[in-house]
């Protein structure tokens, strides 16, 4: 449903840009309604993106897309991350998930305005 090539290209673009987007707006420049079952859909493809950056010793880019409410990524964000970071806050809400979250996206800023 969602290609992730044109997904890469939007993060890379909003991390040249010191941007973030929030899941809803996204899902809209992708052309498509928020809705709980796309937004799943979206997160798997942020997590694949991750991987393959991962593997080419990039930065992440899915801590691009964040919560309306708090500016955080979701839940599941932060869980499909434990155990290779070791830096990881216990808690996905609150000051340190915040500090943590601002520095993973200030590592995507820098490097691919770097790049």
């Amino acid at each position: 449903m969602f290609d992730p090539a044109e997904v890469r290209a939007l993060l890379i673009e909003a991390a040249r840009a010191r941007q973030t987007f929030t899941y809803g707006a996204l899902l809209g420049i992708l052309g498509h309604a928020f809705t709980r079952p796309l937004m799943r859909q979206l997160c798997k493809v942020l997590d694949r993106i991750d991987e393959d950056g991962r593997a080419c010793g990039e930065p992440g880019l899915a801590v691009l897309v964040v919560r309306q409410s708090d500016g955080l990524p979701g839940q599941g964000w932060f869980v499909a991350r434990t155990g290779i970071h070791a830096d990881l806050p216990l808690a996905w809400e609150g000051a340190e998930a915040k500090r943590y979250t601002e520095a993973r996206q200030r590592e995507a800023f820098d490097y691919w305005n770097r790049a």
